[in-house]
């Protein structure tokens, strides 16, 4: 029997390269892809802890967010043909519910789970996939950056503009510029001509974040960034806050908000819990959204951003064998960007 390499978790925070069985012709509706990067994420971290909200069997492989190329394809595939270079769905949605036939596949009322989180992920040589969930990468766009949509690229997609409905010349507040969601934002929404101020935890992530375009970066060990924020906008607040890091900033971002402001919240990575001055929410009118995954149309439109020449921000690719190299440096917080790795 033919074997592929594998990143798995074998228990909580025991990760190792091991072989698996090559898997079997995809069936149909399926197809085989040859995995060629992945992405790294904070939902790896979270599920490197055992932090899955879901129970689940060991051995697990990894990588939730990843770049491929079809090898073979099942009988009933007309999307997709061998040689194309497409990024997987990583949520297995049921495509029938009312959220999916509406394009909202990350509300899916039957999701089977998540690709590296719940069930085995792309961490692997070859692995079978429903042909439905796949996003072709068009041509422009490297599987590099590619490796960074399903996840990271798409998330900020989703929220700045189905969420968020940023608009061109607008000022948006963008917490952690240097995380992999925070710097994509910068560049975003520098590129349609927004105002953008960031936060970010060091002298050099400044200095990086103001290389990408932010106009006004805040370090937010040495200031009060809600201070910061009122002083640079007159007092008047910001139209959108991009909320990923949880407690320890969730009250100054309300605080930087002008009236009728937009907050997108994605994360909680210094904590789930946030107080809440419900006459400040309804008296300032602010709007305040939840904000989970992507739909696939998210993803499609993220690459064809990327094809125009918004990248996103790659830190450093690492091998297969170096993957808890990367979830130390996320944990640690020691990334500008994203990771990547290859296979």
């Amino acid at each position: 029997m033919a074997m592929i390499r594998a990143l798995q978790l074998l228990a909580d925070r025991q990760v190792a390269l091991t072989e698996r069985e090559t898997p079997p012709a995809p069936g149909a509706n399926e197809v085989q892809l040859r995995v060629r990067a992945v992405g790294l994420n904070h939902i790896d971290v979270w599920g490197f802890r055992g932090m899955a909200f879901a129970k689940r069997l060991y051995p697990l492989t990894v990588g939730a967010e990843a770049a491929c190329e079809v090898v073979a394809v099942g009988d009933g595939v007309a999307n997709v043909g061998v040689g194309d270079r497409v990024v997987p769905f990583s949520a297995l949605t049921c495509g029938v519910c009312p959220a999916c036939l509406r394009g909202r596949d990350n509300l899916c009322e039957n999701v089977a789970g998540v690709r590296g989180f719940h069930v085995d992920g792309f961490a692997q040589d070859l692995t079978n996939h429903p042909a439905r969930l796949l996003v072709k990468i068009p041509d422009a766009v490297s599987m590099q950056d590619a490796a960074c949509v399903a996840v990271a690229y798409g998330t900020v997609e989703h929220m700045l503009f189905d969420n968020a409905h940023l608009e061109p010349g607008e000022t948006v507040l963008v917490h952690a510029g240097g995380s992999g969601i925070g710097s994509i934002a910068i560049r975003i929404a520098r590129s349609i001509g927004c105002t953008v101020i960031t936060t970010v935890g060091s002298a050099d992530k400044a200095e990086k974040a103001r290389a990408l375009g932010a106009d006004h970066v805040i370090n937010y060990r040495e200031d009060r960034f809600e201070g910061v924020v009122r002083k640079l906008t007159k007092k008047k607040g910001v139209d959108v806050v991009f909320e990923h890091t949880g407690a320890d900033t969730w009250a100054g971002s309300l605080l930087s908000m002008k009236r009728g402001g937009r907050l997108v919240t994605c994360g909680a990575t210094s904590g789930p819990i946030g107080s809440l001055n419900l006459m400040q929410l309804f008296q300032q009118q602010y709007r305040i959204t939840g904000s989970f995954g992507a739909p696939m149309s998210a993803l499609a439109r993220a690459l064809e951003r990327i094809a125009t020449g918004v990248r996103p921000v790659v830190d450093t690719v690492y091998g297969l064998s170096d993957f808890r190299a990367g979830v130390d440096r996320l944990e640690a917080r020691d990334v500008f960007g994203k990771l990547v790795i290859e296979l």
